[in-house]
């Protein structure tokens, strides 16, 4: 083949072909060093919002420090405002006003700040053959057997008999203790491991270990129970009739870390999907002056369905557009139609340990860029809202011609599996909306991975698109 010949394919195969390359082929060092200190800030974020409460607490505050204030229903607005909501210390909805009339729609960013996680029974304490123990419910599709032998530390809060609300976090300072699932040692495991992968430990099995010191050493039974008691009440005030007004998460204790000889990737607790929720939210905070009405959306409950009153398959984003659309003498119904929504949550990773589960021409990689998913759902889309054409053109060209880094991707084989996120929720409003996030490694186990890389890109893309 001549030489001609071979540089017209290559022509050829750069007009017509994807690209699909290595981000750091793709960017230089200015925007490396970008990338590297966005992560920076993500994992410092990270590590103080190992809860939907935290993560919360600590959005209100950086909204706060960038001049946003508390929305209520009926207060004036004009271009420019900065506004935010507080749904029950648990969903934050904040806005920055846009110079585009209110019924050319708002661009809204909707990322979920819970994460798999143990919760605390009602009625959690007991002490069995001297050891003080609490029962637990796991809250999200977890793999049970990675939740034992891992360190937790414990955050909630507590709604005493008086009404006092008494907050709690323990394990996450180095001087504080930690807790823990037990497990079989290897040598008496034989029948334990014959169970079914999905029972290798039962969710009754699943008791977090926190004691072993009696209060006193008397005849009195329960002593180590009451010990753990005697503690908590020094500390918090607690009775253990307070457990049943009380929220306590059990959530891995140790930090968020870099990973890899090279750095290039993030090792930690709740990447799904806080790794989204901090880009959308900078994305708000970095925008003063946008064209539409940009809105970022923090929401609580996505891991077990979007239900009850901080999820998304609630009313309180359908009632705070309709307020935003009062304030300025416009009907709800008309700007949520002309509105668009990335839908902010992450997508699975290529494995190369696990390759079977993906068909690898419609998977996300690692350091390939934001991944955008048409399409969620399980065997059959059941269960998306599956964004159309033109919507997807859309939010191609928006990335292409910000030079953002991006990729497609499926949640696994057709017939193998599938998962859900907030966009069909949102798309029920009459919403144009689409899944736009970062491809993570172990999803839902104690410890996600994540590349520096497709979390700044990410951040790049809501940021253009609230922008727009």
């Amino acid at each position: 083949m001549s030489e001609s010949k071979i540089t017209e394919s290559k022509k050829q195969k750069k007009e017509l072909f994807a690209e699909s390359k290595h981000a750091a082929l793709r960017i230089d060092a200015v925007e490396q060093a970008e990338s590297d200190a966005f992560a920076s800030d993500y994992m410092q974020f990270l590590n103080t919002s190992k809860t939907e409460r935290k993560a919360a607490k600590n959005a209100i505050t950086l909204l706060e420090q960038n001049n946003f204030r508390l929305f209520t229903p009926g207060m004036p607005l004009k271009a420019g405002d900065k506004i935010y909501v507080n749904n029950r210390n648990k969903a934050i909805i904040a806005a920055v006003i846009g110079t585009a009339p209110i019924r050319e729609g708002v661009r809204l960013c909707a990322a979920h700040i819970d994460s798999p996680r143990m919760d605390l029974k009602q009625n959690p304490l007991y002490e069995d053959h001297e050891l003080a123990l609490f029962k637990t419910h796991y809250y999200g599709g977890i793999k049970k057997y990675q939740w034992t032998t891992t360190p937790l530390s414990l955050h909630g809060v507590v709604v005493l008999k008086d009404g006092t609300s008494v907050q709690v976090q323990i394990g996450e300072s180095p001087e504080d203790p930690i807790f823990c699932v037990t497990d079989l040692l290897p040598h008496l495991a034989p029948q334990q491991m014959k169970r079914p992968a999905g029972e290798i430990i039962r969710g009754e099995e699943l008791n977090i270990l926190i004691g072993s010191m009696p209060f006193r050493d008397d005849e009195e039974s329960e002593q180590v129970k009451l010990n753990v008691m005697h503690i908590l009440h020094e500390k918090y005030g607690i009775v253990e009739s307070d457990f049943l007004s009380a929220e306590l998460e059990a959530v891995p204790a140790f930090p968020v870390k870099e990973l890899g000889f090279d750095r290039s990737m993030i090792a930690g607790y709740g990447h799904d999907d806080r790794v989204c929720a901090y880009p959308a939210l900078r994305a708000l905070l970095d925008c003063n002056a946008p064209t539409h009405t940009a809105v970022t959306i923090l929401t609580d409950k996505e891991e077990t369905g979007s239900d009850g009153n901080t999820g998304l398959c609630s009313s309180y984003l359908a009632y705070f557009l309709e307020d935003l659309a009062d304030a300025f003498g416009e009907k709800g119904r008309h700007i949520m139609h002309a509105s668009q929504c990335l839908s902010a949550d992450v997508n699975a990773a290529f494995d190369p340990t696990f390759p079977d589960v993906m068909e690898s021409k419609n998977c996300a990689y690692l350091n390939h860029g934001v991944c955008v998913t048409k399409y969620t759902g399980a065997r059959g889309k059941s269960g998306t809202s599956d964004a159309s054409a033109e919507f997807v053109g859309t939010i191609r060209r928006l990335l292409d011609e910000q030079n953002i880094i991006w990729q497609t991707g499926e949640l696994g084989k057709v017939d193998v599996g599938g998962g859900g996120t907030v966009a069909a929720y949102i798309a029920n409003l009459d919403i144009d909306t689409i899944d736009v996030g970062v491809p993570v490694l172990s999803m839902h186990a104690p410890l996600e991975v994540v590349a520096k890389l497709d979390v700044y890109m990410t951040y790049r893309a809501f940021s253009a698109f609230i922008a727009s």
